[in-house]
């Protein structure tokens, strides 16, 4: 990697450079071996042509080519979607070519936070009370619930969060819909967060409480409660009462000191700019790297988001079996965007484009550095468990809010979300946003957690210790900003019909 204060260029294969800053036209730059002078105004986080790329050239970010050009370019010219466009086109063929060489390893170090141990072993961060609605039509009542029983304990009595999983869904629904409904609902039940819940359903509805607890499997009935609205006079009053009883069992819960190899860390990216793939996604990627190394997981998702740097992602699979789930991990999302006749490689975002990022293979290789260098050891379908330690793939869409509530369905306890635009939302979990750039962490203190953007002057171990100090103390109970805004949602994949 070579940089200046100017500009920056990430691999020595690289034939353009990330504007660090805006440039004015005609600025004389200097890179390593290259100079050029400036043809257009160029935004930052945006590229900049170092050689003359005639029509077809492909252009080189990350030692990859990330599309190619659709009109000449010199030297000096902005690169972006006027004159850049995607190689990518429908499914490849793909071939077991194991290379886990760049592997990046930390020694093991006897680090804890303070967490609540459950009863099952799984350990929590947070002692949430949770609302789960089983259908949508109880969310108001539930609203007027929580209302009250906040009104009785304004200090929240012994929970650090109260949050009612709204969704408009569990009735009316058919197939993969229902039973991805049903599930992520379940997950949610059994979440290590959760130090109460309440399953509340209406009594007519497809998802009925009665089916939903067979699903569920057994439970603590001094943890989880269920209600029935139509089986009782007065759904609120009830209500209110079994919330009680859960605060009464919790009131005993403590902390205790448990070692980082029981965090499961889910990795997700939103409103990514031109810095996303050069401070943030690495930072999570070196985080990655490091809890893996003390016996701890992570997560990543965004399949959509993998399209264009999958193969990176298939030289890491631990072995062959794994090679073919992400194989088809791909190539399902692939079908899914086909079988609606939409195209595969529609993205990036308005904001990805505003932030400097132009083709989905600029997304992706920025975007799949949040996995680090380790293998792939499991692939998870949407709605699954994390089932071995290690780095997993997760089935989502790279949608915010949907595959932040799978990371949290997967068992994980907190999602770090890197962002170069800003997004306020936060999932049922703590959620950590770390901004790329200096900028949007400074305009957007009350969102964000971390400032990456001090990546562009100070050295990755350096940032890197003090994100691993600011990951345990979110797990000790320090709240993220979305906790501190009372920001906590749930969303739910949908691909079918409703009645």
């Amino acid at each position: 990697m070579e940089k200046t204060q100017t500009l920056m260029r990430l691999n020595k294969r690289d034939n353009v450079a990330v504007a660090l800053r805006p440039i004015e036209q005609g600025e004389k730059l200097t890179i390593g071996d290259f100079t050029v002078v400036a043809n257009q105004e160029i935004p930052q986080g945006h590229k900049i042509a170092l050689v003359d790329l005639p029509l077809n050239s492909n252009v080189i970010k990350y030692g990859f080519p990330i599309g190619h050009t659709i009109a000449d370019a010199v030297a000096g010219d902005w690169l972006h979607t006027h004159n850049l466009k995607t190689n990518l086109d429908g499914e490849l063929e793909y071939t077991y070519a194991p290379d886990l060489s760049h592997q990046v390893h930390y020694d093991k170090r006897d680090l804890t936070f303070e967490g609540y141990v459950r009863d099952n072993g799984k350990v929590g961060i947070r002692n949430d009370l949770l609302i789960v609605p089983t259908v949508g039509c109880v969310n108001g009542m539930a609203e007027l619930m929580l209302r009250e029983f906040s009104r009785l304990h304004p200090d929240l009595g012994p929970f650090d969060n109260i949050t009612i999983l709204k969704h408009p869904y569990g009735c009316s629904q058919l197939g993969d819909d229902h039973a991805n409904t049903r599930s992520v609902l379940i997950d949610a039940v059994k979440h290590p967060n959760a130090g109460g819940v309440l399953v509340f359903g209406l009594g007519c509805e497809n998802n009925t409480v009665t089916e939903f607890k067979e699903k569920l499997g057994p439970v603590d009935p001094n943890r989880v409660k269920f209600l029935i609205a139509q089986e009782v006079d007065d759904e609120v009053e009830a209500g209110v009462a079994l919330l009680e009883e859960l605060a009464q069992t919790a009131k005993d819960d403590v902390r205790q000191s448990v070692p980082i190899s029981e965090l499961n860390i889910g990795l997700k990216c939103g409103g990514s700019d031109g810095f996303s793939g050069i401070t943030a996604n690495p930072l999570l990627g070196a985080f990655s790297d490091f809890l893996i190394a003390q016996g701890g997981s992570t997560i990543l998702t965004e399949v959509p988001e993998m399209f264009g740097a999958e193969q990176m992602l298939m030289a890491r699979a631990k072995d062959e079996k794994v090679f073919d789930e992400i194989v088809h991990l791909i190539n399902n999302f692939k079908h899914y965007f086909m079988s609606y006749g939409e195209p595969v490689y529609e993205n990036p975002s308005p904001g990805n484009k505003a932030g400097g990022i132009t083709t989905l293979e600029d997304k992706s290789l920025g975007c799949t550095q949040k996995s680090g260098t380790s293998a792939v050891v499991d692939v998870l379908q949407y709605g699954e468990k994390i089932r071995t330690k290690g780095l997993s793939l997760l089935q989502s869409p790279g949608n915010d809010l949907v595959a932040a509530s799978a990371l949290a369905s997967s068992d994980c306890q907190m999602v770090l979300f890197t962002t170069g635009r800003g997004t306020p939302f936060g999932a049922y979990v703590p959620t950590v946003k770390v901004a790329t750039n200096n900028q949007i962490f400074e305009k957007k203190g009350h969102w964000m957690d971390f400032n990456a953007g001090q990546l562009l002057d100070r050295p990755l171990a350096d940032v890197l210790e003090e994100f691993i100090q600011t990951i345990i103390d979110v797990a000790s109970g320090k709240p993220t900003r979305n906790e501190e805004n009372d920001v906590r949602e749930v969303a739910i994949f949908k691909n079918g019909v409703t009645l």
